[in-house]
């Protein structure tokens, strides 16, 4: 009679389910598989309007990077991953202020930086 407690609100098989098992790893590598090989051919054929390739692999990236969220690292949401998915929404925050400051910077270097023209008067 060894039963095991599990956190409030926790389904059966939820201690599986939170460090994984053999078929979720499958499922999540056969669609990572699947994503990976539909955004090379997104990439390589002609059937998809040109302008329109890089709004779909960036919408496929968005994809297979919820495919890893859920199926390797398991956050799911349920009550016991709240500190797990607010890590992860950090994360993300940090590591898109990191860019999109850098952007913002460079946008504006570039903005600043005077022509060629201008250069070349410069010296003269």
């Amino acid at each position: 009679m060894s039963e095991q407690l599990l956190p409030q609100g926790a389904g059966p098989g939820a201690d599986a389910q939170r460090h994984g098992n053999h078929g979720s790893y499958i499922y999540g590598f056969a669609a990572a598989l699947l994503l990976t090989a539909a955004s090379f051919w997104a990439a390589s054929s002609n059937l998809v309007y040109g302008p329109s390739v890089p709004v779909l692999l960036g919408v496929l990236a968005i994809a297979q990077m919820g495919v890893h969220v859920v199926f390797f690292f398991h956050i799911s949401s349920a009550p016991d991953q709240t500190n797990n998915f607010m890590s992860l929404a950090f994360g993300v925050f940090v590591v898109g202020l990191t860019i999109f400051g850098s952007l913002i910077i460079m946008a504006n270097l570039n903005h600043m930086m005077p022509t060629m023209e201008q250069l070349l008067e410069r010296q003269r």
